[in-house]
């Protein structure tokens, strides 16, 4: 499955454009990251990575979910 990652700092997020079904949950809660009419239409150094894990748990199809970035 097709999947876009956006990092910032200590999270990233990921995307995965086939479950979403356009809520529009993203856009209503954080519109200074999500923006459908830019390319790209995530820009997650728009927010905070605690605002991105709140707003991505709220996502109803997991089309967004996010990862931790760890230092190996």
């Amino acid at each position: 499955m097709e999947t876009h990652e956006y990092p910032n700092g200590s999270i990233t997020v990921i995307w995965q454009p086939q479950k979403c079904i356009h809520s529009a949950v993203c856009v209503k809660m954080l519109p200074k990251v999500y923006n459908p009419k830019d390319r790209p239409w995530i820009k997650a150094e728009n927010a905070s990575p605690e605002e991105l894990k709140n707003q991505i748990d709220q996502c109803p199809s997991g089309a967004l979910s996010y990862k931790f970035n760890t230092k190996q």
